[in-house]
């Protein structure tokens, strides 16, 4: 790969390795004391394509190829006034040309091919489709904002979890000096046997062990494990579960296939009359999962004879 370098004063990363390089809407590069010095009179152009910039539209350079720098730039541009979704067009296939419409524009703006006609389209979109434009992007501002708050409160719920767990951590320090400063002391101050004192402060330390693992009664679930509320400001999330005197839960219908042509054979004839003799048989795995070949080798026959009709 080619050195890094400014186009305008050639200096390279090699020789000043604090070099940073920044780009423009035109996709070229300039160092940061190009760009100074190019804005000393408060205007200036691009030194190889002569375009005239902005000092504000000037940004550092995150990619090697200052041409992946201009469409990053570009297709940020072009969504956010293209930003429709799937639900807004009545079928898949509109909302498909759509997005090849997109990146027809995108191609068109990174490689200079009919700008102003390409500019212009843009423009009469942008009047024709004004109201959900501002609707969407209010819509994805909502978005935006409940993920923000959504990752707070996960953060929050982390930070807790933290805390509490050196509180734990500090408590159980503390609780293990304290019983070591009480044995030395009753060591200290007893006339009995070291040993029966030790054995009996070891008892009783296993003792407290046993009791601290009893675990509490589960508090009511008001959150996920994330830390994400069921609910934020009264509006459910959830539809609530149907009680049991409402019904089963779900219940189970064999499916009605419609075919209008002849009717596929049954299971048992596939096996009986050779329909599956240049069928490969399952092996053991296959049949453990519940595979067989005369299911594949049935619906096959069912999807061929789907398209015949009945003659009259």
């Amino acid at each position: 790969m080619d050195e890094q370098a400014c186009p305008r004063c050639k200096t390279t990363k090699y020789r000043n390795p604090s070099l940073k390089l920044m780009v423009n809407v035109c996709g070229h590069t300039l160092c940061e004391s190009c760009v100074d010095l190019l804005f000393l009179k408060g205007s200036g152009s691009c030194p190889q394509c002569n375009v005239p910039l902005r000092r504000n539209n000037f940004r550092v350079q995150l990619f090697d190829d200052p041409m992946v720098e201009k469409e990053v730039d570009i297709r940020r541009r072009i969504l956010r006034d293209y930003n429709k979704k799937e639900d807004d067009f009545e079928t898949l296939r509109e909302f498909n040309d759509y997005l090849e419409e997109i990146e027809t524009i995108i191609y068109n703006l990174c490689n200079n091919i009919e700008i102003i006609e390409t500019n212009k389209k843009i423009e009469q979109y942008k009047k024709e489709n004004r109201e959900t434009i501002m609707r969407n992007k209010a819509k994805i501002g909502r978005e935006e904002y409940e993920l923000e708050e959504m990752l707070e409160i996960e953060k929050q719920q982390e930070e807790a979890r933290r805390l509490e767990l050196l509180a734990i951590e500090e408590e159980n320090k503390k609780k293990k000096i304290r019983e070591k400063e009480a044995l030395i002391d009753e060591l200290a101050r007893s006339y009995e046997d070291a040993s029966k004192i030790v054995s009996a402060f070891a008892e009783q330390a296993e003792k407290q062990r046993e009791e601290s693992k009893v675990v509490p009664a589960p508090k009511a679930a008001t959150q996920f494990s994330t830390g994400i509320k069921f609910s934020r400001g009264g509006e459910q999330l959830f539809l609530p579960v149907p009680k049991q005197d409402e019904g089963p839960l779900y219940v189970h219908q064999i499916l009605e296939l419609f075919n209008e042509g002849p009717a596929a054979p049954p299971a048992q004839d596939i096996e009986t009359k050779g329909y599956i003799s240049h069928v490969r048989a399952e092996n053991l795995a296959e049949r453990a999962g519940g595979y067989k070949a005369t299911m594949a080798c049935q619906r096959a026959l069912q999807e061929a004879l789907q398209g015949l009709f009945h003659g009259g």
